[in-house]
């Protein structure tokens, strides 16, 4: 059992109650070493978080890796530090397995077998939110609701997610679940951003508050770009996203974007990233943005959404810069 969260801004998904930041762990063996990586996780740990998001193929698509790095960096520091029940694991199944981009699916088969590998490499028991990665729609949703549920039942997956769905997918396992009595998902992980709404707002979110389900939104910071680090005619060329941000800083609408966040920024005395998380963790639905840290150093603004809350103007004033 998790214990409490220290916080009056915690968040719940399902019965689960995370902090309202989650620490993403693809940078961990990719962007971040070992010992990188605990730094960060005992920052992140130590200002109070308790939501770690990976998967079960963080960082297949580096040259050399084979996919779990992420998972396994995690692992040895939880067995380090001694505080699993301290911690909301959140990982996935049915992704890339490896730099081909090759998925794995969500047969019962792959589900049955890949949560064994993710359990060993995390050096856990269960795993708190188990996501279905990408959906697989050559597999019935019965199926793979079946395997996970098994997985429920057994205490290996607490609570179950789905990533990357579709809203008609989402609503036939929604029926399913309830129809044949299986575990049920409770959460969404959609792309979503300030720069990137359209591809979560609309069909999608309303099957999640119709039917009851939390958002926890990745590349809540646009690969970088809602950092304002990156500027037109001066792009982070360190940066191990710096390629990804090249899309937004063309044309009009990304520094619109930019030049709203900055004039909000300066009213609460905050960095730009910290309003960029604030509007996305006001929206409905959304319990808990996920961002990734390099370094313990970048991760105080990421953490510092817990503690800010906009007014319906500023909010308004994103809205339209961002429409």
């Amino acid at each position: 059992m998790v214990e409490h969260v220290p916080s009056t801004r915690a968040r719940l998904i399902g019965d689960v109650e995370v902090f309202p930041l989650s620490l993403g762990g693809n940078v961990f063996g990719w962007g971040a070493d070992q010992a990188q990586s605990f730094a960060i996780l005992d920052a992140y740990a130590g200002a109070g978080g308790n939501f770690i998001d990976t998967a079960d193929v963080y960082s297949a698509w580096v040259p050399g890796n084979s996919g779990g790095e992420s998972e396994a960096i995690i692992g040895n520091w939880l067995a380090a530090r001694g505080n699993r029940d301290r911690v909301v694991i959140a990982t996935k199944v049915g992704g890339a397995s490896g730099p081909d981009g090759t998925r794995r699916g969500l047969s019962a088969e792959v589900i049955t077998a890949d949560v064994e590998a993710s359990l060993t490499r995390l050096r856990t028991d269960h795993i708190d939110l188990y996501y279905t990665h990408y959906d697989d729609e050559s597999v019935p949703v019965e199926e793979f609701l079946g395997a996970l549920d098994g997985l429920v039942r057994a205490g290996k997956v607490r609570q179950i997610a789905a990533s990357n769905i579709s809203p008609a997918r989402l609503t036939a396992a929604l029926d399913a679940s309830e129809r044949e009595g299986l575990a049920r998902y409770v959460a969404v992980q959609p792309h979503y951003n300030l720069v990137s709404r359209d591809t979560y707002e609309g069909e999608l979110a309303q099957v999640v508050a119709d039917r009851g389900l939390v958002a926890v939104p990745y590349f809540a910071l646009a690969a970088g770009f809602l950092t304002g680090k990156h500027r037109p005619g001066r792009p982070a060329a360190d940066s191990v996203r710096g390629a990804a941000v090249e899309q937004y800083l063309t044309g009009e609408r990304g520094p619109r974007v930019l030049a709203a966040l900055d004039e909000v920024a300066a009213a609460h005395r905050v960095e730009v990233s910290t309003v960029a998380l604030a509007w996305l963790a006001a929206q409905p639905t959304v319990v808990a943005p996920i961002a990734s840290a390099r370094t313990p150093e970048q991760l105080p603004p990421l953490l510092a959404v817990a503690d800010l809350e906009l007014t319906p103007a500023e909010l308004a004033a994103l809205d339209e810069a961002s429409a």
